[in-house]
């Protein structure tokens, strides 16, 4: 069991750190750093491996949880933990295959000079919508921490 747990928490970990450090060190370095057009360009080609490794330590977060759940007490830390991965981890999938390649559509319009008012609303629409899933995600990780600690102290 110590195995599972050890690859549960480094995986949460590595989810919740890819999180922050993107969220607050990444984008504002390089939005700091590079003309407003090539910082875009830099920050899209990070998404795809962004997203991956949300999804990947994800999944692998929510499997070992659920397992954990089933063979573990307290079952009811546990079990919540694990529900609040689950939503962490459809807010994640669904901000990675649907918003953003809407958003990646109708990127152009923020390069244009005189854009298309009713797009460029639906970009910052789209903008905004993925901002708040990766805080959600971000507090929803957070939360699982909180759950996996009440589940491993001795009074759990």
């Amino acid at each position: 069991m110590l195995i599972i747990l050890s690859i549960y928490l480094i995986a949460l970990a590595c989810w919740l750190g890819g999180i922050v450090f993107f969220s607050f060190f990444t984008t504002r370095i390089v939005f700091a750093s590079l003309p407003r057009p090539e910082a875009g360009v830099a920050i899209r080609a990070l998404f795809p491996q962004y997203y991956m490794l949300g999804y990947v330590a994800g999944i692998v977060s929510l499997v070992l949880a659920i397992y954990i759940t089933s063979v573990w007490t307290p079952r009811l830390w546990w079990g919540v933990t694990t529900l609040v991965l689950a939503i962490a981890l459809g807010m994640t999938f669904y901000a990675g295959t649907i918003i953003r390649p809407r958003v990646e559509a109708i990127r152009g319009v923020t390069e244009e000079t005189n854009p298309d008012p009713v797009r460029k609303a639906e970009f910052d629409k789209l903008h905004r919508e993925s901002v708040m899933l990766n805080g959600a995600v971000l507090l929803l990780n957070i939360a699982a921490i909180v759950g996996t600690a009440g589940a491993l102290t001795a009074r759990g």
